[in-house]
């Protein structure tokens, strides 16, 4: 039988506080593990549905995932993920990446060096809970006797690190606790990101992390096909939205394409026909559900969850994209607590 014990959900700073708050309830009286915050420039910023989330549940873990150090300086990572960790009673959990680069700019910051940024946010940010006085200097973040004036409760608290690209997988190796893959990655991707992983693990003389969490978008009803039309026009947005800001970034665009079954010359035909007004419903086909996404009633579910998993994700965690993501959460209580 399948085991759906690690099974989260993701919100997002593009949601109220209280919308966040509400869905954390429902997903710990439905049987989730976990749940997890996005966070991007110009959105609102997590922590305060972060700390509201941890105060309205008792069992869920809950997870930022992932912040940048552009946005939160590695020292503010530290000293915050500390704090909440101490709301939590130990339920919290934390992931970095470098973020979108674009917004990043927009920020009037460089973005020339991501994966340095990154290097240099985990280990001061490590440092630090672990009672260091942390000095540091990094190509992109420095840090000179930073220490936390309070004991972390989990001094070595794993952290995450979102990466999709070869380059960034190998430094995932070599110096995170796991991996976190974002929206738009299909299932055989976990594979060959565990791959390049133990590569950069093995250069660095350590075991290679064994914990892969990705975000999958969700769509569950009795109705099938709604279901599957439903996440076909999330996606046709998803893909709209980052598909010319990937020719900044190739790596990712590869991730992306890789393993999805889709020829590369088919996405920009069809991001072409969806901004030119046709239905993403109608332009993308089955593929795409099935590459990027799990849609369907709960047999569906089931088997898009198996996908997942059997390609060496650890732990789902899914973008419920309905109207009403709580019947969605609802529908699977029985699988869950089974």
């Amino acid at each position: 039988m399948m085991d759906f014990s690690r099974i989260g959900v993701r919100v997002h700073g593009g949601m109220p506080a209280v919308r966040c708050i509400a869905l954390a309830e429902a997903a710990e009286a439905n049987g989730f593990s976990s749940l997890w915050f996005a966070e991007n420039p110009f959105n609102r910023g997590v922590m305060p549905a972060v700390a509201g989330a941890v105060l309205a549940t008792k069992r869920l873990k809950i997870g930022l995932g992932v912040v940048n150090p552009y946005n939160r300086h590695p020292t503010l990572i530290a000293m915050e993920i500390a704090a909440l960790d101490e709301l939590a009673g130990g339920r919290a959990a934390l992931g970095i990446g470098s973020g979108i680069g674009e917004r990043v700019m927009r920020m009037g910051l460089s973005y020339d060096k991501p994966l340095g940024a990154v290097r240099d946010a985990i280990a001061i940010t490590k440092g630090m809970l672990r009672g260091d006085a942390v000095t540091y200097a990094g190509a992109v973040f420095s840090a000179h006797g930073a220490k936390l004036e309070f004991p972390a409760p989990r001094p070595d608290m794993p952290i995450y690190m979102a990466a999709m690209g070869e380059q960034a997988l190998r430094l995932c190796g070599q110096i995170a606790d796991g991996l976190m893959i974002s929206n738009l990655c299909p299932p055989g991707f976990a594979g060959h990101a565990r791959t390049i992983i133990a590569e950069g693990a093995a250069k660095a003389g350590r075991e290679p992390p064994q914990t892969i969490i990705q975000y999958v978008p969700c769509v569950v009803s009795e109705n099938r096909v709604a279901a599957r039309r439903r996440v076909r026009t999330t996606l046709g947005e998803m893909l709209s939205a980052y598909w010319a800001l990937y020719d900044r970034w190739p790596a990712t665009k590869a991730a992306i394409i890789r393993d999805s079954g889709i020829a590369e010359e088919e996405f920009p035909i069809a991001i072409a026909r969806i901004k030119a007004g046709e239905a993403p419903a109608d332009v993308l086909d089955e593929r795409y559900v099935d590459a990027y996404a799990i849609a369907g009633n709960t047999d569906d579910w089931q088997a898009g969850v198996q996908r997942f998993m059997r390609a060496g994700v650890s732990e789902l965690v899914l973008t419920f994209v309905s109207s009403d993501p709580q019947r969605d959460m609802a529908l699977l209580a029985p699988l869950l607590k089974a």
